[in-house]
């Protein structure tokens, strides 16, 4: 039998947000050095969902990372390009919009820059898509 009628007091549960704090990633030693929090937190999260690759790893779930945009060409390349990277970076909690993307593409790559909107500021972010693969 489930018990009836007990309540708890409200004071009981007090929500915390929980810290950025995490490991800092050096991606061109290849190495962990120190650690991140704050906005500097986010900008590492967003290096690091837009660097895996989405379904690719079973350790994440169906949620995480970049799907790319690979063989699109033109104004459909940037819409998808757009709605993939926001789509990615938006499943971060911390990240309230993805803004003012631009393109600049050339040849084969597409050099990608956009706004990322978090609750404790904003940043630039930017980073080189193949097209063509």
């Amino acid at each position: 039998m489930i018990p009836q009628g007990g309540t708890l007091p409200d004071d009981r549960f007090v929500l915390e947000e929980q810290t950025s704090l995490t490991y800092a990633l050096d991606p061109v030693a290849g190495r962990i050095s120190g650690r991140v929090d704050g906005l500097a937190a986010v900008r590492q999260a967003v290096f690091k969902l837009l660097q895996t690759e989405r379904f690719a790893y079973a350790i994440y779930d169906s949620n995480y990372g970049y799907e790319s945009s690979l063989g699109l060409q033109g104004e459909v390349f940037r819409l998808e390009t757009e709605r993939k990277v926001t789509e990615a970076l938006l499943t971060d909690s911390r990240i309230r919009a993805v803004e003012d993307f631009k393109f600049a593409e050339q040849g084969d790559t597409a050099l990608v820059s956009f706004t990322v909107v978090t609750d404790q500021g904003a940043f630039e972010a930017a980073g080189t898509v193949n097209v063509n693969g």
